[in-house]
């Protein structure tokens, strides 16, 4: 059963209000799509969790991404039997070695940062190794894909500045850029201003969905040539014209590997379910169910080396390459 590295799911946000509302929570167990207890059944090799931010939902978003970091911070150490932090390949291959997920730590909204590259340092300190430039907001890096498509001046929405700034200073640190939920003129910039490989975390094909999160096949074909990666999102709405509560089955997850394979190459496929983020049914239910995924890919026409690269390889290449 190949081993899972999934780049984006919103777990931590889920125990962050948990907590916040008096509830019981807990990263071993709980009724998410994600909990160790999945993701050692699942063969997770690692997680990534996103500290997603909900910028109309608080009046401080610098503190409420330290609060997280807090939260995921005291729940790796109080399962530090099953599950242990990662910052770059080499800790995951010892994560592995000592019979542990690896859990790397991102960001989900760069409206975190308020303006400030001291703050994205502190973010990196403190672990963060990749970052989502926005979400559903305009921030000071740029605007997301949600406001640009529905404006007139969409094409001119792209990087501010700052954003130029920021991403160079990523590409400095060792961050992973993910330009998830970022608008297409910002993805070209992404591409105009740095030269590292960058990610899409969880994203899917615009020409099988035309929804605005999506890529372009010219999209795809620019991140594929830098070397970057494409998360395959299990959202339902992302993966066709459907209703947001509708399942997402592994056939259209798998048509969606098909068609971006066909586009970027094998190379560029990885996985970004978004678990605890989206609100729909997926048909392999949360994350203990990868080897019905995996086995949707093999039915699909994907060969044993290449469910291993979307898995794992491909993402695996990316933190060789950029993490320290």
């Amino acid at each position: 059963m190949a081993q899972a590295i999934d780049m984006h799911c919103d777990t931590i946000m889920k125990l962050y209000r948990e907590k916040k509302e008096g509830k019981p929570y807990s990263l071993r167990e709980n009724d998410g799509q994600v909990d160790l207890m999945k993701l050692r059944k699942g063969n997770y090799l690692t997680q990534n969790f996103a500290m997603f931010v909900y910028m109309d939902g608080t009046t401080d978003p610098y503190h409420t991404c330290h609060e997280m970091m807090d939260v995921f911070d005291a729940e790796l150490s109080a399962n530090s039997d099953m599950v242990m932090q990662v910052r770059n390949a080499q800790d995951i291959l010892r994560s592995r070695a000592s019979g542990k997920v690896g859990a790397l730590l991102t960001i989900e909204e760069g409206g975190v940062c308020r303006g400030s590259l001291s703050a994205l340092q502190e973010f990196y300190d403190r672990g963060a190794r990749m970052m989502t430039l926005t979400w559903n907001f305009e921030n000071e890096i740029g605007y997301p894909a949600a406001l640009a498509a529905a404006s007139a001046d969409g094409a001119s929405m792209g990087l501010k500045p700052f954003g130029v700034e920021l991403v160079q200073k990523m590409e400095e640190l060792g961050m992973i850029i993910d330009v998830s939920h970022l608008s297409d003129a910002g993805f070209y910039d992404v591409l105009k201003y740095t030269k590292a490989p960058f990610v899409a975390s969880h994203s899917d094909a615009r020409a099988l969905c035309p929804h605005q999160r999506n890529l372009t096949d010219e999209m795809i074909r620019a991140l594929a040539e830098r070397g970057g990666v494409i998360g395959l999102n299990y959202c339902a709405s992302f993966l066709a014209q459907q209703q947001r509560d509708a399942m997402a089955t592994i056939e259209q997850i798998a048509a969606h590997a098909k068609h971006i394979a066909k586009v970027g190459g094998i190379g560029c496929l990885g996985l970004g379910s978004d678990f605890d983020g989206i609100g729909n049914p997926v048909e392999m239910q949360d994350a203990s169910g990868m080897i019905r995924l995996s086995d949707g890919l093999r039915k699909a026409g994907f060969h044993e080396s290449e469910v291993d690269a979307i898995f794992s390889g491909n993402v695996m290449r990316i933190y060789e390459e950029i993490l320290r």
